[in-house]
């Protein structure tokens, strides 16, 4: 019978200085100069330590499946710190052919008007506190340190002028993303 030597699973992600990277029950908070980051790690099941200048991902098992959740919760915490170091932005294009849209930040919300010559205003909520959104001209600029929350709002915005009941290769108004870059 021929035993087999099971390598231990693990992996690091080293902290870049300038950024703080602690433990607070479940969550994992990433502070740098452009804000702070938190990611509920509850279900995950891994160990999570940090020492000196290096957080270390160890799961609970030797298969597969634990390097791929732990490979999935490095590139979580390598997120974050890109985050709080550099921010991410993520631009949408105001596209239309029939009626004049236009884009409006109210508080936590954007309001799409006159899509399609609509009377209401399609609305998509804002994700996160630090997300900010900004209209210039035709296009609508989503900022944040939170990769998470600058995507879904891009995806909220994305998805409010989604076109229904109409042939989408003739009808092509709406807002579409373009853009995802690091930085802010």
């Amino acid at each position: 019978m021929a035993t087999s030597t099971e390598q231990e699973i693990m992996a690091e992600v080293k902290i870049p200085a300038g950024v703080k990277v602690t433990k607070e029950g479940s969550y994992l908070v990433a502070k740098g100069k452009l804000g702070t980051v938190k990611k509920d790690l509850l279900k995950v099941p891994v160990t999570i330590t940090i020492e000196n200048d290096k957080v270390t991902i160890k799961p609970y098992g030797k298969r597969k499946r634990d390097l791929a959740v732990t490979n999935t919760v490095r590139s979580i915490v390598q997120s974050m710190i890109k985050g709080v170091e550099k921010g991410y932005t993520y631009k949408v294009k105001v596209i239309f052919a029939h009626f004049p849209i236009s884009v409006k930040v109210k508080g936590k919300e954007v309001h799409v008007e006159n899509f399609f010559g609509e009377r209401s205003a399609r609305v998509a909520r804002i994700q996160g506190d630090a997300t900010k959104v900004e209209v210039q001209g035709e296009d609508v600029v989503i900022k944040g340190p939170s990769l998470e929350d600058v995507s879904q709002t891009a995806a909220n915005i994305e998805q409010s002028t989604k076109i229904k009941d109409k042939d989408q290769r003739v009808f092509l108004d709406g807002l579409y993303v373009y853009s995802r870059e690091e930085g802010m």
